[in-house]
């Protein structure tokens, strides 16, 4: 035996020599991110455009088995949405396999017993995503993203290849390509003059912008409904992982747990491990020494919509860190007043003071892409880490969570279901409000046979549901997803003594019911239940439901809806350099809807070039329309808006015949220039006075003029720190819309609701021979509210 022994062990030396030579070939024949690219990625004043991000994975791809990368989709533009797949090869391998074992935990009805429980608990993996730049100005983390997929797919200490094991990564490089490229040609064509790191004179996504992360419920923007598919119906990952950057001149770091309120949809458990998973996060940063972390502060857990904060709905874990950021790819010296001229946040003070949620304070100096990057990528090597090491736990809690879910409602006091009531007319939008369900794995099912019911706040003790109506079980994995959705948010009267209001992160109230103008209602006792296949049939699929609606197939989901004009106006839309988010969700609405518009540029103001029927002005404050960006920010090219030459040419084409039809902060500008007899009502109001952050309201519809055509005598409108007008001349101006006169709140939150009842919502005139519309509300908001769509289509009726 001791023969043997002396033999075989230089033997056993020799082959692990040999193993670890071919690791050490192997991480070399591996392309960095250098190799491919030229630079280094993260460093100052150099950045890599999408082509040349998807061409390094692609690279990565062919050479490591530790990664496969997909393509999910196109782009607004027509660009490839990627996602980059990073585990063991073995896994690599076999990832059907783990993504049948998460479909069943994310459905424990599909589990036979605890044996097949524990089995597929036993061989899953804990899915991961990590998505960067969104915000494509919040430019680092695209880039440091080739840095993390080449050290995953190279390293071979113990704590990577625990990683690879145990879990695996979905990265996503950028779910905004097109912007990503927007931002790397401004940045390279300014790179070296004074406007280097400026932001770019459009919006960089083709129609959200900013607002491209506040579409993960509605589905407007194909990068959504993508991204939607891999999550919702494909993989179901545990934990989301959401990479921004913010100012430059506060806290260098934030991530959770998250400032209060949180939402009552959202289970306990999901808060903890946000919580436990940002503290994670926190003392790994403080232990690589980097100072300026804080937690607790500026953003909460209450709002549905955003990357991070949907899938808190879906039973998964959202992370967002939002670092300081930098001029794009170019440092910045930050200086000490700097900080402290910057506004407290909630949670944080200052900066520069310490406390228990920012134990360390960061010391002023230079700060730029490659600091971003560090803190980042710590920030991810933690996450992963614990989704490694935690396999198990999360794999089970994730299983429980969705069983809970799936359990029949026992609080007689909640809804069992909703209803979407048959014969309700609209059916494009009922279809299309189906359809945004069923995407995000919502179940729906269509009533083969009448249904008796008990419906809250009806006459009828038991109310009869019709043939061909859609149910909405919440007895579903979905459940909270369901009712964030199809119920009334009530946002806390956050205000402290002082009279202060604590603005909430985003907007406070979103039912997507009252938003589309789709009637549901909730179904709290089912008295004859249809039990037989027959009386309940699932949709899985949207042209199931059009079938049912009586509509033509689609040949596409979310395909575009019919246009609703009956005339053909000239139709120009204001589209200026200091770019605009309403703006961009006007000329979503009118893509959707096909209705054939141009966009009119600041210059073709100040020449007159407005030879249109009808001219609308996005809800842009009156200094943004008419001067614009500013020259020493900006090449001249892209500055100086409408200028008052453009504003005078407005003039004249109302004044000849057009019609002028203005959203929100549009009508300011307008109000003043034009001398009309109306004013904005809230004007001037604190906050501890007024205060509606993003909230659906009840309007007062005069149904018999022209713009009321088709609303019933009330509707729901979103106001989103709008405006009410007082008319002082009701001979010269129509009020056509009102705030209701009391209990105007449907979903959110309204602080001092006495100065906006009974005030005007839409409003007429009569201008030379032309006419101005103004909307004080904005009736396309964020592309979400299809129950006001038609008061714009009527507007723009010849």
């Amino acid at each position: 035996m001791k023969f043997f022994e002396f033999y075989l062990r230089p033997f056993a030396l020799l082959c692990g020599l040999i193993f670890l030579l071919s690791l050490n070939i192997f991480a070399q024949n591996v392309p960095s991110p250098k190799s491919v690219l030229g630079f280094e990625p993260t460093s100052d004043k150099t950045i890599a455009d999408w082509r040349q991000i998807t061409d390094y994975f692609t690279k990565l791809d062919a050479a490591s088995d530790k990664i496969t990368v997909k393509e999910i989709g196109k782009t607004t533009l027509g660009k490839p949405l990627v996602v980059a797949f990073i585990s063991s090869a073995d896994n690599i391998k076999n990832l059907e396999n783990y993504k049948r074992i998460n479909q069943k935990l994310a459905d424990p009805r599909k589990i036979k017993d605890a044996a097949e429980l524990e089995k597929l608990i036993g061989q899953g993996r804990t899915i991961v995503s990590i998505s960067c730049s969104i915000h494509s100005t919040e430019i680092v983390a695209s880039q440091m993203s080739m840095n993390l997929a080449y050290q995953m797919t190279t390293a071979t200490d113990a704590e990577t290849l625990e990683i690879l094991q145990n879990t695996i990564l979905l990265l996503i490089p950028s779910s905004n390509p097109d912007g990503i490229d927007i931002v790397a040609n401004w940045y390279r064509k300014t790179l070296g003059t004074r406007f280097e790191g400026t932001s770019p004179p459009e919006l960089y996504h083709h129609y959200a912008g900013h607002d491209n992360n506040r579409d993960w419920f509605m589905l407007n923007l194909k990068e959504t409904q993508a991204i939607t598919k891999l999550f919702w119906q494909e993989w179901f990952p545990q934990i989301v992982y959401d990479v921004h950057q913010m100012g430059q001149n506060g806290a260098r770091f934030i991530i959770p747990p998250f400032f209060d309120p949180p939402n009552p949809n959202i289970p306990p458990l999901i808060l903890r491990e946000v919580g436990l998973m940002g503290y994670k996060m926190a003392a790994d940063l403080q232990a690589n020494k980097f100072a300026g972390v804080a937690t607790n502060t500026t953003f909460d857990t209450w709002w549905h919509g955003g990357f991070r904060s949907a899938p808190y709905f879906h039973n998964s874990i959202g992370i967002l860190s939002e670092a300081a950021s930098a001029n794009l790819m170019s440092p910045v010296y930050i200086t000490e007043e700097k900080m402290r001229q910057t506004r407290g946040a909630r949670g944080l003070n200052s900066p520069l003071e310490t406390s228990t949620s920012h134990p360390q304070a960061w010391q002023p100096k230079y700060w730029g892409a490659g600091d971003i990057a560090a803190m980042e990528m710590s920030a991810s090597r933690s996450l992963l880490q614990m989704a490694a090491k935690f396999r198990r736990n999360y794999l089970q809690n994730f299983h429980e969570l969705n069983r809970a879910s799936a359990r029949t409602n026992a609080n007689p006091n909640q809804p069992l279901a909703y209803v979407i009531f048959a014969g309700q007319g609209r059916e494009e939008v009922v279809s299309r409000f189906i359809e945004i369900l069923l995407a995000q794995g919502i179940e729906v099912y269509k009533m083969n046979r009448e249904l008796k019911t008990s419906i809250p706040n009806t006459q009828a003790i038991h109310t009869e549901v019709p043939l061909n109506s859609f149910m909405v079980f919440t007895n579903q994995p979905q459940r909270n997803n369901v009712e964030a959705l199809f119920g009334k948010q009530i946002y806390p009267n956050r205000v402290n003594e002082r009279g202060e209001v604590d603005v909430p992160y985003d907007v406070a109230g979103w039912t997507l019911p009252l938003q589309m103008g789709v009637e549901t209602y909730a179904v709290t006792q089912i008295v004859e239940y249809p039990h037989s296949a027959r009386g309940l049939e699932q949709m899985t699929n949207i042209n199931q439901v059009r079938r049912t609606l009586n509509l033509e197939a689609n040949k596409e989901p979310f395909a575009n809806l019919p246009n609703p004009l009956k005339t053909n106006p000239r139709i120009g839309l204001y589209k200026g350099f200091a770019a605009s988010m309403d703006e961009g969700w006007t000329r979503l609405v009118f893509d959707q809807f096909q209705v054939p518009y141009r966009s009119i540029s600041d210059a073709d103001f100040r020449n007159g070039n407005l030879n249109y029927d009808e001219i609308i002005l996005p809800s842009d404050g009156e200094n943004q329309i008419v001067n614009g960006l500013k020259e020493e920010n900006y090449p001249k090219e892209f500055t100086g808006g409408i200028g008052e030459q453009g504003v005078e040419n407005l003039r004249k084409f109302v004044e000849n015949g057009g019609k002028l039809i203005c959203f929100d902060d549009g009508c300011e500008l307008i109000i003043k220039r034009f001398n009309l007899p109306l004013k904005n009502a809230l004007s001037g109001l604190k906050r501890s006075e007024f205060y509606c952050p993003g909230s659906i309201l009840s309007l007062e519809v005069d149904n018999t003029n022209p713009l009321g055509k088709s609303f019933g005598k009330q509707t729901a409108a979103y106001f989103i720190n709008s405006s009410a007008f007082e008319i002082g001349d009701t001979n010269k101006v129509k009020s056509i819309a009102t705030y209701a006169k009391s209990n105007a709140l449907l979903s959110g939150w309204l602080l001092g609701e006495k100065y906006l009842n009974g005030k005007t919502a839409l409003a007429e005139t009569d201008y030379g021979r032309g006419k101005i519309i103004l909307f004080a509300f904005r009736p396309q908001h964020r592309g979400q509210t299809f129950g006001t769509f038609p008061f714009i289509f009527n507007a723009l009726e010849k």
